[in-house]
C-alpha cells in the first residue's frame, strides 16, 4: 500500500511538498525524505506527533528513546511503521523538526493506495521555499517592552489607588487582635 502525505509550514504559506512512500516503511524513512525534500540536515533531534482532527498532539514517535520512566508506550521511528500508527486518509501529524522553538511542519495523510507499492520514498512535488531550518531563539521569543520610567509621573494614579482619602471607620482595629491567644490556633 502507498501512503501520500501532504506537507505544509505555517511559517512559509507558499511551502509545500507532496511525499510517496510504501506503508511499510518507517517513520524514520518518511523523516529523512521530508528533510531531504526541505534541504534540513539530519543532525538534529525530532519528532512526529500524532494529532487528532484539531492538530492536539497524541502520541509522540521520535528518533531515539530518550530514557523518560512514563508509562506510555515509546514509538521509535527506526522500529515504527507508518501502517502500525497511521490507516486512514485525513490522518495528521505534527513533525516538529526544531525542538528549541517547536517549529513543526503540518503532515496530512492525503491518499491511501491499496494493492501498490514503492521501494523508496518519493518526494512528488515541492513548490516554494521552506522556512529556515533554525531560528535564533532571541529573534523567535517576543520580550515585552518595560515602560519609560521618566514618563511615570504622567500616569493618573487614581485609577490605581482609588481616593486620595480614605474613611478610617473602614480600617479594623487592631486592639482587638492583641487579645488573642496563639496557643489556640493549631498551625
Amino acid at each position: 500500500m502507498i501512503y501520500k502525505f501532504k506537507i505544509v509550514s505555517d511559517e512559509a504559506e507558499n511551502f509545500k511538498l507532496q511525499i510517496a512512500i510504501d506503508s511499510t516503511a518507517t517513520f524514520m524513512q518518511l523523516r529523512n525524505i521530508i528533510l531531504e525534500s526541505a534541504g534540513y540536515s539530519k543532525d538534529q533531534m525530532d519528532s512526529f506527533y500524532i494529532c487528532d482532527d484539531e492538530w492536539h498532539k497524541e502520541k509522540e514517535v521520535t528518533c531515539m528513546d530518550m530514557g523518560s520512566e512514563s508509562d506510555e508506550d515509546i514509538w521509535i521511528m527506526d522500529d515504527t511503521q507508518l501502517d502500525e500508527l497511521l490507516e486512514d486518509e485525513g490522518q495528521r501529524m505534527k513533525f516538529v523538526f526544531d525542538y528549541m522553538t517547536e517549529r513543526f511542519f503540518k503532515v496530512k495523510l492525503k491518499a491511501v493506495l491499496p494493492g501498490k507499492s514503492l521501494h523508496d520514498p518519493l518526494c512528488e512535488s515541492k513548490v516554494g521555499t521552506p522556512p529556515a531550518e533554525s531560528v535564533d531563539i532571541a529573534d523567535f521569543i517576543t520580550i515585552p517592552k518595560i515602560p519609560d520610567a521618566s514618563k511615570i509621573e504622567a500616569i493618573d494614579k487614581s485609577e490605581f489607588y482609588g481616593d486620595e482619602g480614605y474613611n478610617e471607620d473602614e480600617i479594623s482595629d487592631f486592639e482587638e487582635l492583641e487579645g488573642l491567644d496563639s496557643d489556640s490556633y493549631n498551625f
